[in-house]
């Protein structure tokens, strides 16, 4: 009998606790650049697990959401892929100020889907042995303008834009290559790599100085600065939990 009323005891203590933990969890929803889609969906599923909140995440070309955001879209959290776009929606008054901060440095990668296609100096793009050559259009992904800059420091722009082939963003341009529709591609370096190697076909990591920084800011936007799962979600992201899947995929931090 006792031990009867010491379970019934604490499964009614566990009902009123669950309603609680219920009632304190909220939805944030999230604008993510197509390049941080696999480490986000891993950390959103850890940051539910451990606050209860809930991580609705939308993927694309950072300059899609820009436009999106500006004209009223309802999301409360944006991951960029570039610290300008952010910088750029505070100015204009869509995120609260001083939210800004960078979660992770991108890398740039010319991969292949074909094992021992790129070399390690990325040579076969001076050799043009490749029909198409896939990058994300440089006007609203970063990545697709870190590549830009590349091939004009390397002085073969010229010579190769007539291969392209231009994804809508980086996701896009990592399918292209990835079924053959191009041979090469420029891509971030975090759909290619896992815990220290690359995952498939050849690649060739692109040297920091070949351009400008990839530094990726998140913020709070002006819809999300009363949700508290917004607030909790970007102080998840400066922790160590989600630094650890962040370097998992080959980004850097600052």
């Amino acid at each position: 009998m006792q031990r009867r009323t010491f379970i019934t005891g604490a499964l009614s203590a566990l009902a009123i606790a669950l309603p609680s933990f219920a009632a304190q969890a909220a939805e944030v929803l999230v604008a993510v650049a197509a390049n941080f889609t696999t480490p986000m969906q891993q950390i959103a599923a850890d940051f539910e697990k451990e606050t209860g909140h809930k991580a609705v995440l939308s993927f694309g070309a950072t300059g899609k959401f820009y436009a999106q955001i500006v004209n009223g879209a309802p999301f409360d959290v944006f991951l960029s892929a570039d610290a300008s776009t952010p910088e750029k929606l505070e100015n204009e008054g869509h995120v609260v100020a001083g939210s800004r901060f960078t979660y992770a440095v991108g890398t740039l990668t010319l991969w292949s889907a074909k094992p021992d296609f790129v070399d390690d100096k990325g040579e076969v793009l001076r050799s043009g042995d490749f029909r198409h050559l896939a990058i994300a259009n440089p006007k609203t992904a970063p990545y697709g303008a870190a590549a830009i800059a590349t091939l004009t420091k390397l002085q073969l722009l010229d010579a190769v834009q007539g291969r392209f082939v231009q994804g809508e963003n980086i996701a896009q341009t990592l399918q292209f290559v990835s079924t053959g529709n191009a041979e090469l591609g420029f891509v971030a370096l975090s759909q290619v790599f896992k815990d220290g190697v690359i995952t498939s076909g050849s690649a060739w990591v692109v040297p920091e100085e070949l351009h400008d920084p990839i530094r990726q800011d998140a913020a709070l936007l002006v819809r999300g600065k009363d949700n508290r799962a917004a607030a909790a979600l970007l102080d998840y992201l400066k922790g160590e939990k989600a630094h650890a899947v962040i370097k998992s995929f080959g980004y850097g931090l600052e």
